[in-house]
């Protein structure tokens, strides 16, 4: 199957300094030698806990870290709907300046047909985003990622600042988009039980590195890593399944 992305050895430290003079004492190893590929048409889920060093690689990948080391090859155009979407919307732009707002070069989208596809009013291009819900504002970031008609969509942790409701409601949406625009997409997530709902593979990492891959039901049914047992263990014990 064709390839839309590959990354090899993928290694991005952070340095630790200390004392006056801030000398260099030591490195965090964010991502420390991840190798994968995204296949055309394929949702990848990149697991693991706070620290894992799963949202450092997706920022990597599109671009806002430097790695260290290893090499990223995307075929086509990346975009990325991240985590806090107030966060991430400036509040002085309207709607559709933050839509309509894309590098120098690129065709100017069609605000209105955005938001129709994201299931937002054209109404919603003269607000801010404070004027709006959690939803609202995710939808409105999935809207802006596809302003630049992207190829792969990063995804990082994209629903979890959602309630279950809302968070089915955005996952449908994102389903529906992948099909329609024929995307390939990158979930990270720390959610088990979304990766084995939406995700047609997945990856595990623990303190920058790879520790297990495979399908999503079958690693969860029967995980050959310890770290990944201990996850799905903790799930099943709090939520009473892989699903909760």
């Amino acid at each position: 199957m064709e390839s839309v992305l590959e990354v090899d050895g993928l290694k991005v430290h952070f340095p630790v300094k200390k004392g006056f003079f801030a000398r260099t004492v030591g490195y965090v190893k964010a991502v420390d030698g991840v190798s994968f590929s995204l296949a055309r048409g394929e949702t990848l889920g990149i697991a693991g806990e706070s620290g894992s060093g799963k949202s450092t690689l997706a920022r990597a990948i599109v671009g806002l870290e430097k790695p260290t080391a290893g090499q990223i090859r995307a075929s086509g155009r990346v975009s990325m709907v991240f985590q806090d979407p107030l966060g991430s919307l400036n509040p002085r732009q309207s709607v559709g300046e933050i839509i309509g707002t894309v590098p120098r070069g690129m065709k100017k989208p069609d605000v209105a047909a955005l938001l129709g596809e994201v299931g937002l009013p054209l109404s919603a291009a003269d607000k801010y985003p404070h004027e709006f819900s959690g939803g609202e504002r995710q939808r409105v970031c999935i809207a802006r990622a596809l302003a630049v008609e992207p190829e792969i969509l990063v995804c990082d942790e994209a629903v979890s600042a959602l309630d279950l409701s809302i968070r089915s409601q955005v996952l449908d949406l994102l389903s529906r988009l992948k099909r329609d625009r024929s995307l390939s997409m990158l979930f990270i997530t720390h959610d088990l039980g979304v990766v084995a709902h939406f995700c047609s593979r997945m990856i595990v990492m623990r303190s920058g590195v790879v520790v297990e891959e495979g399908a999503p039901k079958e690693v969860l049914r029967a995980p050959a890593h310890e770290y990944t047992r201990r996850l799905v263990d903790s799930i099943l014990h709090v939520g009473g399944g892989e699903g909760s």
